[in-house]
């Protein structure tokens, strides 16, 4: 998932929901949801989940542009991609091309033959209509399922067993799949309603809100993620790290983490917390 939160005020871990970056990763780390999703919204049987690493970042070679996934899951003979899009990004198709040439280059061993490559599933879940034409008119379609066939005869499969699929959870209505449709209206409002697994879902997520090794493991993304963006900034650096300080120490960082991420000694941190402190 390629964040655009706020580098200053993260979303407090109480008000995190299903959708949001950690706690998407989390709750779908847990095999036997991350099965069941899998299976309502891409129609096919998962008989074991493996997680190679969760948010596993790919790069092959030193030059490439590395991958960071949000769930990356292998079965016996398939592999998934698993990405939530909170907000519109540029070029998902050109995005997903790219995901695609680096799980190939990730799975498949070096001499292996070709045939040796597993069924792909890249699955984008976003919370709103990621297509449109070119009048910027939306499709408005839940559901967008992409198979490599050919132009002249639509009879005419590739057979590269690779699979695209978008959902647009914003027009969960327009699904008529009521086990799909539940899900979408879920992930599009956050509220489970009657369904049983939206329900799972959401219980899990307050449940996770209070683990204490998920909180260390939110605070030091979020702080990474501040860290590389600060890396490509000048002006204006020194202060945003110091209202990053009391901002993550404030939702719960220690000091250690955040003097180890913002590049800073724990002395410098504690100076900075103790003006929180007092000021509160």
């Amino acid at each position: 998932m390629d964040t655009e939160k706020s580098i200053y005020h993260h979303k407090p871990i109480e008000e995190l929901t299903f959708t949001d970056d950690g706690m998407f990763q989390a709750v779908l780390h847990e095999p036997d949801i991350c099965a069941e999703l899998i299976e309502r919204l891409l129609h096919i049987k998962v008989h074991h989940v493996d997680y190679p690493e969760l948010e596993k970042q790919i790069a092959p070679y030193y030059t490439s542009k590395g991958v960071r996934l949000d769930v990356y899951v292998k079965d016996e003979d398939k592999i998934i991609d698993i990405e939530l899009q909170a907000h519109p990004k540029l070029a998902l198709g050109k995005r997903t091309r790219y995901y695609q040439s680096m799980i190939d280059m990730d799975s498949l061993m070096k001499g292996e033959n070709y045939t040796k490559l597993k069924d792909s599933y890249i699955l984008f879940i976003c919370k709103f209509d990621p297509f449109s034409d070119e009048q910027e008119r939306k499709y408005g379609l839940p559901c967008y399922t992409f198979r490599n066939i050919c132009q002249e005869n639509s009879a005419v499969n590739l057979n590269d067993n690779s699979v695209k699929v978008f959902y647009n959870a914003k027009a969960y209505k327009e699904e008529k799949d009521e086990r799909i449709q539940k899900l979408l209206h879920f992930i599009c409002t956050n509220e489970p309603g009657e369904d049983e697994f939206s329900n799972r879902l959401a219980r899990l997520v307050e449940k996770i809100k209070d683990d204490e090794k998920f909180k260390d493991t939110y605070n030091a993304m979020n702080l990474h993620d501040f860290d590389i963006q600060m890396a490509a900034k000048q002006e204006g650096e020194h202060d945003a790290r110091i209202e990053a300080a009391k901002s993550f120490y404030a939702n719960g960082a220690s000091i250690e983490l955040i003097a180890k991420s913002l590049n800073m000694t724990e002395e410098q941190v504690k100076e900075i917390v103790s003006e929180v402190v007092v000021a509160h």
